[in-house]
């Protein structure tokens, strides 16, 4: 199958409402673990691209090595036409604080639209962060941030995510949305019970690993991605095009390698509404695929 996206023709770049934010985000958001490794041209190539393509939206972090050194002289000119959005793995409040100051300064910005707890793996995590999520909202009455959001990984995010918004007035999510995830019956059922939630409480969702194919195992690693990405435009389109087609979905996060970024991009700007059959179809072809979870640790 063709997936709507591969390879069609250009069109315009949709935005959706990011829940209570009011924002109205592309449906590509640039992810800045792209630039992982990158120097100033390469920054400059893909910020731009995103740009030109309509992104409104950067997401970036500490811990994505170079990116926000490299983004921060890009982000500072055009700051009131993007939203950005940051994150912190610390724990101590001082270091959650500390770590804040710096990004902001890093990223040439006064504030952020958004910072989130980052990295919420499970009910344990969600735990250990709580002092985390208090120095947040702290500095989102403060003025230093407008909206406060939860990020995770792996397969127990989303009922980490869900006992998250019971605990804490959050604004988004931002979890693992793909075919492959949702052939785990397990996996679609804790995600869409996060989903309705996010919902009932006008809580933006981000989707992340939109292009994830599986993991590297011991073959040769030709991407800066943890995982393996597909790199095709049909497969990427087949990832992009399910994701936005997921209730709930506002907006994800354009994939940590510069290659597959411009199809991403391409695939965001030409992707059309999916019937249940497209979906159930997708699921099919990757539900034979190793899940990319859990991650690699290193």
């Amino acid at each position: 199958m063709v997936w709507a996206g591969a390879g069609g023709s250009v069109s315009a770049m949709e935005y959706r409402r990011l829940g209570r934010t009011e924002h109205h985000s592309s449906v590509a958001i640039f992810g800045g673990a792209a630039l992982w490794q990158g120097g100033a041209p390469q920054a400059e190539a893909a910020f731009g691209a995103a740009l030109d393509a309509g992104v409104n939206h950067l997401d970036v972090a500490p811990q994505y090595g170079a990116a926000q050194d490299v983004l921060g002289p890009l982000v500072g000119p055009v700051r009131d036409q993007l939203f950005v959005a940051c994150k912190t793995l610390r724990r101590n409040p001082d270091g959650v604080r500390a770590q804040m100051e710096d990004s902001l300064q890093r990223l040439h910005c006064d504030t952020f639209d958004l910072y989130q707890v980052h990295a919420v793996t499970d009910l344990d995590e969600l735990d250990a962060r709580a002092d985390a999520f208090e120095v947040i909202m702290a500095a989102r009455e403060e003025g230093l941030c407008r909206w406060v959001g939860v990020t995770g990984h792996e397969h127990s995010a989303p009922a980490a995510h869900l006992e998250a918004l019971r605990r804490y007035d959050l604004d988004t999510v931002m979890f693992p949305v793909n075919p492959r995830l949702w052939s785990d019956p397990d996996y679609r059922r804790d995600a869409e019970a996060l989903l309705d939630e996010a919902a009932s409480r006008d809580v933006g969702v981000m989707a992340i690993k939109a292009a994830a194919a599986r993991p590297w195992g011991d073959r040769e690693r030709t991407a800066t991605t943890w995982y393996e990405p597909y790199v095709s435009a049909d497969e990427v389109a087949r990832g992009v095009g399910f994701v936005l087609s997921t209730p709930g979905v506002h907006a994800f996060c354009t994939p940590g390698d510069t290659e597959v970024l411009p199809l991403a991009l391409a695939a965001a700007r030409t992707v059309s509404p999916w019937s249940a059959g497209q979906r159930a179809a997708a699921m099919a072809e990757v539900a034979g695929e190793a899940s990319i979870f859990p991650m690699p640790r290193t």
